[in-house]
């Protein structure tokens, strides 16, 4: 079982914190869309067959770089270029106020959709996160890939660590003795960062359930328990390992990318029941995103979505904490640094946006092998049922993007750092292949 101390964690979740969260969120969007009116992309002339159903929607962000598809959509007016004039684009404290803020919807005082860990809607979609009450999403776009990294205390600055983990089960195995409890930082229970950490550890021969206890924390608040001594080792998104970096208090193991390739992050999801009411509507938000995509991934613009995610409304940060390392270069805290690195996040280049059906597919696999979802789960059906591919599809060929529709839903087998295959065609012959699992 996973083991985790709340008492000794500065966490914030649950309830309580949605309160203020959108009180908050609310004072963020207004903010935004004032300051983003100087910059506003001319509206297009939106017809009355393709006029959106409604013009509000709330969309929900976590402080991580990857949401700048959301933010930028609304601050360079993408939403109000295709008819959407009221969108909030509302702060999350963490994945677990998302997540309940989803289960309400707009209509009960929480959002429509979110910027989300991919495997997320289909957790809340079955009901495994709600206390059984299954709430239906929808992926509408893969906001990124690449960017996360693994990062892990100056305690194990002087161990060769990289790719492989296997120089830390030693130095784990010692602290145990004492009697410390080995802490490894996730952001919520099967998600991509928690799976990320899992691959790792395992890949060289440490069980996070066994070995060490493996925990939730929210993004924002990774670097203050590290450096309180609250945990050995986290896994999240950035702005957080370059902060830990910059402030001395940790270095980066290694990014997800060198993990796996282009690997699949975070999604753009609404929930089911919103979208099959207003399809138009849908297909708009899904036109401003797909838009800001393409924006942030211009080389020239990355400067300038940095400083704009990095203000007090959206992550409250340092532009130098971010700017960095989403131009491609990695300082990891330890005398590596990495120039142009191909693992930078990108968020519409080597088909990031896409959301192929393979990747969920690997992430539901992924879910069972940890016990996150039974074994018997039918994941191609449910993977049919949650992913949005085809609204994907029309959103893309309506903003003049057909040539970036791939051939396949399938992006064909993967390989992992380690060697290991993920065939989507045979994936329980992937689960078998792993030695240290739950399933």
């Amino acid at each position: 079982m996973t083991r985790f101390s709340r008492r000794k964690f500065i966490l914030t979740t649950g309830a309580t914190a949605a309160t203020a969260l959108f009180v908050n969120g609310c004072r963020s969007s207004k903010s935004a869309k004032t300051e983003s009116t100087s910059s506003a992309v001319p509206a297009v002339n939106v017809s009355a067959a393709d006029a959106p159903e409604v013009t509000t929607a709330k969309l929900g962000f976590i402080a991580l770089t990857d949401s700048a598809p959301l933010i930028i959509a609304k601050e360079k007016g993408y939403f109000e270029k295709y008819g959407m004039k009221d969108v909030e684009v509302v702060k999350q404290a963490s994945w677990p106020v998302t997540r309940d803020n989803l289960v309400l919807g707009s209509a009960g005082g929480g959002i429509d959709g979110a910027h989300i860990l991919s495997p997320m809607p289909y957790l809340i979609s079955t009901g495994k996160i709600t206390k059984g009450d299954k709430v239906p999403m929808y992926i509408l776009a893969r906001l990124n890939v690449d960017g996360q990294c693994i990062s892990v205390a100056n305690t194990y600055k002087d161990i060769k660590l990289g790719l492989d983990s296997a120089p830390l089960k030693d130095a784990f195995s010692k602290a145990k003795s004492t009697g410390k409890e080995i802490k490894a930082a996730v952001t919520f229970p099967g998600g991509t960062h928690d799976l990320w950490m899992r691959y790792w550890l395992a890949a060289g021969g440490i069980n996070p359930d066994k070995d060490i206890s493996t925990i939730p924390v929210p993004p924002p608040q990774m670097v203050a328990n590290m450096k309180v001594g609250n945990m050995e080792a986290f896994c999240v998104g950035e702005p957080w390992n370059a902060q830990l970096v910059n402030q001395g208090l940790g270095l980066t193991a290694l990014t997800t990318g060198e993990l796996w390739n282009n690997h699949p992050e975070k999604a753009f999801s609404m929930r089911a029941d919103w979208v099959d009411k207003n399809p138009k509507a849908a297909k708009a938000l899904l036109m401003a995103v797909q838009e800001a995509q393409i924006w942030c991934d211009k080389p020239e613009n990355k400067e300038e979505m940095c400083k704009i995610i990095s203000k007090r409304e959206w992550f409250k940060v340092p532009t130098k904490d971010i700017v960095e390392r989403a131009q491609g270069k990695f300082d990891y805290g330890n005398g590596k640094v990495v120039e142009n690195s191909p693992h930078l996040m990108k968020f519409w280049a080597e088909n990031a946006s896409y959301p192929y059906k393979s990747h969920d597919l690997w992430f539901l696999t992924e879910d069972i092998r940890w016990g996150y979802l039974p074994g018997d789960t039918d994941t191609k059906k449910l993977v049919d049922a949650v992913n949005r591919e085809d609204l994907w599809k029309e959103a893309a060929k309506a903003i003049g993007q057909t040539a970036a529709i791939p051939k396949s839903t399938s992006r064909g087998v993967e390989t992992f750092f380690d060697g290991v295959k993920f065939d989507p065609e045979d994936p329980s012959a992937y689960l078998k292949s792993l030695k240290i699992k739950k399933a």
